[in-house]
């Protein structure tokens, strides 16, 4: 029961010993929660929240403007059911596209957010280049949601490494920071270390496919201590942009050699008709 003296509201109940007893918690509440908002928007007003692409002027923090929002290519279906790429039409469910049936993938399903284009570039290089950490949030949010129909068989979910010298000039995996907000949002293990990137590769940036290929050949393996983790699992890998394939199928080749049930992969954004420069995986 709840009683109103003066300015402050009391909860009605009875203690321990059966007395009645009087409690002001929820007007304490609700000051704090005035006390946030207050300092939220004092915080907006000296550091105001910006487009995660262009940095104009939004409502509020991690969010896109208007015209990047309007910008960016979405995958929607109908698409390769295999390789998220987008069809013209609707050729019916489970369609596989010409590269998916010329060339499978050891991977399931692959899903992404968006087609890397411009404003993709944009947002992916700020999270992996300009030191812009909280953009994982933001772009992880997307892949919820594009990466859906992957959540309900998921058992785990794993970034795709760096090695370990690149994560020291970085500082953060990018791929790691995406992979924990899909397992947050899911409710799935996520475990950086079960897999590992054994030896330094060049950056696929610039390289042909096969040379892609070959430069992240044995590049990854789970570690003796993990394979337990993997074993008889089904993982969803997590990296954030998917240009030939040939980093996440090498990852995939190396968790399917440890156990794993089966793979499927969750990336921001894909390569949609050939090389983009910048792209990664």
């Amino acid at each position: 029961m709840a009683l109103r003296a003066g300015s402050s509201v009391y909860v009605i109940g009875m203690d321990a010993e059966g007395f009645l007893a009087a409690d002001p918690l929820p007007l304490r509440r609700r000051s704090l929660a005035a006390a946030r908002e207050t300092a939220r928007f004092l915080a907006d007003l000296v550091l105001p929240p910006t487009c995660l692409a262009c940095e104009a002027r939004v409502a509020a923090d991690g969010g896109l403007c208007a015209l990047c929002w309007g910008r960016i290519a979405f995958i929607e279906r109908p698409f390769c059911d295999r390789l998220a790429i987008p069809f013209g039409y609707d050729i019916g469910p489970g369609a596989l596209s010409a590269e998916a049936i010329a060339d499978p993938p050891p991977f399931g399903r692959l899903r992404a957010v968006a087609i890397y284009d411009e404003v993709a570039a944009k947002l992916v290089h700020g999270l992996k280049y300009n030191d812009r950490p909280e953009l994982g949030r933001s772009l992880g949010a997307m892949m919820v949601r594009a990466a859906a129909e992957l959540a309900p068989t998921a058992d785990l979910v794993l970034p795709v490494p760096l090695h370990r010298r690149r994560l020291w000039s970085r500082r953060f995996n990018q791929s790691a920071l995406l992979a924990e907000a899909l397992a947050g949002a899911w409710g799935k293990i996520f475990d950086p270390l079960a897999l590992a990137r054994i030896r330094p590769t060049r950056q696929q940036v610039g390289l042909a496919p096969n040379q892609r290929a070959e430069n992240v050949r044995g590049a990854f393996r789970v570690p003796t201590e993990e394979k337990a983790v993997v074993a008889g699992r089904k993982v969803v890998l997590v990296d954030d942009v998917y240009t030939t394939g040939a980093t996440v199928k090498a990852a995939t080749r190396a968790l399917l050699r440890a156990g794993a049930a089966s793979v499927d992969v969750a990336v921001f954004a894909r390569v949609i008709g050939g090389r983009v420069v910048g792209t990664t995986g």
